[in-house]
């Protein structure tokens, strides 16, 4: 799944690479592999027309 960080737009798409409980592992392109909270972030799906 492809997603988007709705407040770091300049980190570019990311890769969802596991999701355990809250915790996101997402490898942005411009940012490389971070840990996300979904507990304070709501990462925006990447539609396939996007």
């Amino acid at each position: 799944m492809r997603v988007r960080h709705p407040e770091r737009p300049d980190w570019g798409e990311g890769q969802v690479q596991s999701v355990i409980g809250n915790r996101i592992t997402v490898n942005f392109q411009h940012a490389g592999k971070l840990l996300i909270n979904a507990a304070l972030v709501e990462l925006k799906v990447v539609e396939a027309d996007d």
